[in-house]
């Protein structure tokens, strides 16, 4: 069997999409890009249910769908989305003081992952969400 080309650019793939949050969310290091990156799917997963969560990891490259999964339990309890003001500050909270994400680091992160994976896709799966989901990647 082949080994699928996103697992043998999955390296490549993923510093080329820490490079462009840096650049867009104007960072200075692919750590302080990781650490945004990280959080902004991370409190999105904490507001899906399981399933959503699995369905949604499904469309992302190798190494997002790692970082997306990371630390995950069985035990997943999804919290109700609150508004937009609060989901910045839960992005902010994570892994304090080390996360200096900005005011635009949901809607960062958001317009390089549709370029990503590609804006059908993703509206493909967030369409069988609930609408708070689909808010959180294309209200930008």
């Amino acid at each position: 069997m082949t080994v699928p080309m996103d697992y043998l650019y999955a390296s490549r793939d993923f510093r080329r999409f820490l490079g462009s949050v840096k650049e867009r969310a104007m960072l200075a290091t692919n750590n302080q890009s990781y650490a945004v990156t990280r959080a902004v799917l991370h409190v999105f997963r904490s507001h899906l249910a399981l399933r959503d969560v699995l369905v949604f990891a499904e469309i992302l490259p190798p190494l997002l769908r790692v970082t997306f999964l990371e630390g995950l339990g069985a035990e997943h309890k999804p919290i109700a989305f609150p508004d937009r003001q609060t989901l910045l500050e839960e992005v902010k909270a994570v892994r304090e003081p080390h996360n200096i994400a900005p005011d635009s680091a949901i809607d960062d992160v958001a317009e390089i992952l549709r370029a990503e994976i590609g804006e059908a896709t993703l509206r493909r799966v967030l369409g069988r969400m609930p609408q708070d989901a689909q808010a959180y990647w294309l209200a930008s």
